[in-house]
C-alpha cells in the first residue's frame, strides 16, 4: 500500500505532461530532397497449426449430430485416419462408426505396435571399419 500511492500519484502527472507533448513535422522547405529509405515488410507471422482432439474431428465430421459417422461423412470430412482403417474400426459392419469403436480401434492398434514390456531394445548394428 506503501508503494502504491506514489506510483499512482505519479502516473497522474506523467498523463498531462505526455498529452501536452506534441511533435511538429520540420517546414517542408528545411526537408531534404532525397526520397524516404524504401521499408521493408514484416516477416510474414508463423502459423501454427491446432490440432484438433479426437472429439473435436469428430464433432466436425458428424455432420448429422447423431454420434455416428459414415465412411461417406469421415471422406467428406477429410478425416484421413477413419476413411482408411474405416473397415477395420466397423468391425460390426453398421455402416457407421461411434467414438467407441474409435477409441476401441486406436487403443488395439497402439497396442500392438509397442513392443511387449520386458523386451530388450534392438541391439545397434556393428560399425565396421573400411
Amino acid at each position: 500500500m506503501r508503494f502504491v500511492i506514489p506510483a499512482a500519484a505519479l502516473a497522474l502527472l506523467a498523463v498531462p505532461v505526455h498529452a501536452q507533448t506534441t511533435t511538429t513535422p520540420p517546414p517542408a522547405a528545411a526537408a531534404p530532397a532525397t526520397p524516404a529509405p524504401a521499408t521493408t515488410p514484416p516477416p510474414a507471422k508463423k502459423t501454427t497449426t491446432h490440432r484438433m482432439t479426437l472429439q473435436q474431428h469428430f464433432d466436425k465430421v458428424n455432420t448429422t449430430h447423431d454420434g455416428h459417422v459414415t465412411k461417406d461423412q469421415a471422406t467428406a470430412g477429410k478425416w484421413s485416419y477413419v476413411t482408411r482403417h474405416f473397415d477395420e474400426m466397423d468391425a460390426d459392419k453398421k455402416g457407421y462408426v461411434t467414438m467407441d469403436d474409435i477409441h476401441a480401434y486406436a487403443k488395439a492398434h497402439h497396442a500392438a505396435k509397442k513392443p511387449p514390456a520386458g523386451t530388450p531394445a534392438p541391439a545397434a548394428a556393428p560399425a565396421t571399419s573400411g
